[in-house]
């Protein structure tokens, strides 16, 4: 792997790809970082939005970009939504409601039109219209559901407490919500009126979790502070309220933090840790 010249300096935060076209993609960023490549990455070419002010779009900071076909979303703080019908060659502001419970942090283009996004308070909805209506696929709220949970006298809810970090979406539409402290996660799948909190199984704080090659049925692999990485078997059951079973895996990082993993295939592993190191697994994450 080359280093890869990025022609800003500002923090990256999310790649995105036109599925129709994959040498066509976007890069986006802190202080309205909007880079688009048409040779797979190889260069890339700052872009603005012909609908928002240049000195304006340097108060943004684009968090979450999607693309399904030449349909794609983009996302930032303060709350913004863009839309694009024609695979970014045009984009277009979608108004987001001050009502929303929580700042979208997740949006995935799912069809021409439609998307899911997802809130920092674990409010899910789903337009089929540009971004004109959304419709709630949870009936409550994260918060809602702890401070219920906490005054239901559920053995060990005072861990249900505090807000969430990391929203975690699998390609079925499955999700994994983490704690702000890191002391347990949440789960939720469609038809669900709620998250459902799940402790961890460790004395360590949860660092970042994900499913394994982007699917539920394939399992679930969480790391926790210091470096400790572990893994469920398949298909980890999001109607149970039971703890999940985790096996550890043995890496050692020297004490970084795992900050994400990524699978190419069940034996290809990458662990993305702090202080700049990558881990290549070549048997399924049993050694590193």
């Amino acid at each position: 792997m080359g280093a890869i010249e990025i022609p800003v300096d500002t923090v990256l935060f999310d790649l995105d790809f036109v599925k129709d076209d994959p040498k066509h993609g976007w890069l986006v960023g802190s202080k309205g970082t909007f880079l688009e490549t048409t040779d797979a990455g190889k260069t890339w070419i700052p872009r603005t939005f012909a609908n928002l002010d240049p000195d304006e779009e340097l108060t943004y900071r684009f968090e979450n970009i999607s693309f399904f076909q030449n349909d794609g979303w983009v996302i930032g703080k303060p709350a913004i939504l863009l839309h694009t019908k024609d695979g970014g060659k045009s984009w277009l502001r979608v108004p987001v409601s001050p009502k929303l419970p929580g700042e979208p942090i997740l949006i995935t283009a799912l069809g021409p039109d439609t998307a899911e996004m997802t809130t920092s308070a674990g409010a899910i909805y789903v337009t089929n219209n540009g971004g004109r209506n959304w419709k709630a696929q949870v009936k409550e709220t994260i918060d809602s559901t702890l401070n219920r949970t906490i005054s239901s006298g559920v053995s060990g809810a005072s861990y249900f407490t505090g807000n969430i970090i990391g929203v975690i979406r699998d390609k079925n539409g499955k999700y994994l919500a983490i704690s702000s402290r890191g002391n347990f996660f949440l789960t939720w799948q469609p038809g669900q009126d709620f998250w459902i909190p799940r402790a961890r199984d460790t004395s360590r704080r949860i660092q970042s979790m994900g499913f394994i090659e982007n699917d539920l049925e394939k399992g679930l692999w969480m790391s926790t502070r210091g470096g400790g990485l572990s893994f469920t078997g398949t298909k980890p059951d999001f109607e149970s309220i039971n703890n999940f079973d985790f096996s550890s895996s043995d890496i050692k990082t020297g004490g970084y933090g795992i900050l994400d993993v990524n699978f190419r295939n069940k034996e290809e592993l990458w662990a993305a840790c702090g202080g700049g190191i990558l881990y290549n697994s070549l048997d399924g994450g049993k050694s590193w």
